[in-house]
């Protein structure tokens, strides 16, 4: 199959960050309230009272034309004039207060209003009265000051106008003397006449103004909005403080998640599987399929229409002669256990012949016999017990009742298996499965565990990579991806399912893991699986992987099938294979009723009777082995 390249993160894998790290989320936002609830109460409290002032032009009354006063007036220069030291002194004068005038000018503030000539005048304070007060000082001392400074103004005018009127009076006193002293027909008389003439207009214009000035009522403006007395405080701001820290809070969670997430190397989601392997994903079991450690789906389950689609891909996938699919884990547990069995179960609804082969040796003792509590079978003898030389491969083999087609050989007795799947015998228990032209589905060990896995994708066709939610890491799935790759092993894609659910432990009790198993006689065959090829040579069990690994490297040669050991046992590779093991006597067993022959298995009878004469040979051999050792 072909690999896609990764994909960029989207909506929905920030949505799944959410929807994981919600709680962080949730907990730096509460934690911002209350770091702002508690900011709020630890703040001290500062009141607010604003005055407001109408700026007119200096010696002008309150006439507005057009609502707007009468000439050009600054205002950002009246606003800075508030703030100044010399208004501060006439506050503090007001306010009969002890405090310096430049503490009293740090709480005032003033603001202009667009398009107005209003000056808002605002003071701060810890108590409310204090702050009424002071902004109405202020605004009171900024009007007198405005209100001297006008009257200084007019002051100056009417000096200025009382010294002219003194100079016209002086003038007109000299003209009217030298026109006294003048006779009726001078001719300068004229003269002086119209210089006295103007100089009394002069002085009548002068002594209008001069009562104009001296009449005139200064108002340099007036308080249009007075202070308040605040009834709750400006500062600190409980809505803001609140808003400011729930933001905060939110940003503090949020970036807590994302390093959280960062941190957290666990594969979280199917597309996580992609980005790092470049694999396709063939399957991915949902939440709502209900994935357990004893689960084996119905055909028309979620679970089992997706195992049905993943059979259909697998099969399109492999060339005619393949057979052999290895199904591994990318990291510890039985999530390679769940999906061998239902893609081994799923392959034999479609009426192929399969063999599931439980290569997966458990980590504990808790899922010793994973495929025994899947298909109702018996958890020993099974590969460990073959590649032990306990008892022989046909031994192992057990039909699953449930599902007629398909055929399973358990993990078996493990305790002394370590190292024996990278062994020769493992490879020739492959190449007799071969012969009988089967589907194998081996539930392989898990990449993180061991070198097992790698090992048997070399004798496999194909292989699985099983990912399992919130347990497998990223790094993990790279790593087994490298591994089954090396070989030279297709990897057709991964399985993805959720993190397993712990079924309730078996109640199934299994044998001693060292103990020997003998092949009961009244126990029927299902299937002759001849120990060794008639020609004499090794049955290879080579997969796609191993065919350029191994190529050219001799393998060791089994005994033909007339030769014996020193036991008198047949062998291979120094493998027991005849089964002629002592009977385990504490091995429960059918009880038998009395005057019927337990039925023969059909396949068993066939095979019989197709080789009666290689089965003859073998139970003689080791009836012999029996009467020597005895």
């Amino acid at each position: 199959m072909e690999t896609t390249g990764p994909t960029a993160p989207d909506l929905s894998d920030y949505l799944g960050l959410l929807r994981r790290q919600w709680w962080l989320v949730v907990l730096g936002c509460t934690l911002g309230v209350g770091a702002g609830l508690g900011a709020t109460q630890v703040m001290p409290k500062t009141y607010e009272s604003v005055t407001s002032v109408l700026v007119q032009p200096a010696g002008q009354d309150t006439n507005v034309a057009g609502g707007r006063t009468k000439g050009d007036i600054n205002l950002d220069t009246e606003a800075q004039l508030v703030g100044s030291t010399q208004i501060a002194v006439g506050a503090a004068d007001l306010l009969r207060s002890g405090d310096a005038p430049d503490v009293l000018a740090k709480g005032v503030s003033v603001t202009v209003p667009p398009n107005t000539a209003v000056l808002e005048i605002t003071y701060k304070s810890a108590d409310p009265a204090r702050a009424q007060t002071g902004s109405h000082a202020f605004a009171e001392a900024y009007l007198r000051n405005r209100e001297a400074s006008a009257q200084a103004g007019i002051d100056a005018q009417i000096s200025a106008l009382n010294s002219k009127v003194k100079q016209l009076n002086t003038s007109l006193t000299q003209i009217n003397s030298k026109l006294a002293d003048l006779p009726r027909d001078s001719a300068s008389r004229p003269s002086l006449e119209s210089q006295r003439s103007t100089n009394q207009s002069q002085l009548n214009s002068l002594s209008g103004k001069l009562n104009d000035l001296t009449t005139e009522t200064v108002s340099a403006g007036k308080i249009i909005s007075d202070a308040q007395l605040p009834t709750t405080p400006s500062k600190p701001n409980r809505k803001l403080n609140l808003a400011t820290g729930a933001m905060l809070g939110l940003l503090l969670g949020l970036s807590v998640a994302v390093i959280r997430e960062r941190l957290d190397r666990r594969v979280r989601a199917a597309a996580d599987v992609e980005r790092a392997s470049r694999v396709p994903v063939l399957a991915e079991l949902t939440l709502a399929s209900g994935p357990q450690l004893d689960e084996v789906f119905q055909p028309y389950a979620t679970g089992g229409r997706t195992f049905n689609r993943l059979r259909n891909e697998v099969l399109a996938s492999l060339r005619p002669e393949d057979r052999v699919v290895v199904v591994a884990g990318a990291s510890r547990g039985v999530a390679s256990t769940l999906v061998a069995a239902n893609l081994a179960a799923a392959m034999a609804r479609s009426g192929s012949e399969v063999l599931l082969l439980g290569a997966h040796l458990p980590d504990s003792m808790v899922d010793a016999a994973p495929l025994a509590r899947l298909f109702g079978v018996g958890a020993t003898p099974g590969l460990g017990d073959v590649l032990t030389g306990k008892v022989p491969l046909r031994a192992a083999v057990q039909r699953a009742p449930r599902v007629p087609s398909l055929r399973v050989i358990t993990t078996g007795g493990t305790g002394s298996a370590g190292g024996l799947l990278q062994s020769q015998a493992l490879r020739q228990a492959l190449g007799q499965l071969r012969r009988r032209d089967w589907y194998v589905v081996i539930d392989a060990p898990s990449t993180a565990s061991s070198a097992d896995a790698q090992s048997l994708a070399r004798l496999a066709d194909a292989a699985i990579l099983t990912v399992e939610l919130r347990r497998t890491r990223r790094p993990e799935v790279v790593d087994a991806v490298a591994q089954l790759t090396r070989v030279g092993t297709p990897l057709l894609g991964t399985v993805v399912i959720p993190r397993l659910v712990p079924a309730a432990e078996s109640q199934s009790g299994l044998g001693d893991d060292d103990a020997d198993f003998s092949h009961d006689e009244d126990t029927p065959d299902f299937d002759d699986l001849r120990d060794l090829d008639p020609s004499g040579e090794v049955l290879r069990g080579e997969g796609r992987g191993d065919q350029r690994a191994d190529k050219g490297r001799d393998l060791p040669r089994a005994r033909p099938s007339g030769a014996e050991d020193d036991s008198g046992d047949l062998s291979v590779a120094g493998v027991n294979l005849s089964g002629s093991q002592p009977r385990l006597r504490n091995r429960p067993t059918a009880p038998r009723r009395p005057g019927r022959a337990k039925p023969e298995d059909p396949d068993t009878a066939v095979l019989r009777r197709l080789d009666g004469e290689t089965l003859r040979d073998m139970d003689r051999a080791a009836n012999n082995g029996q009467h020597t050792a005895s």
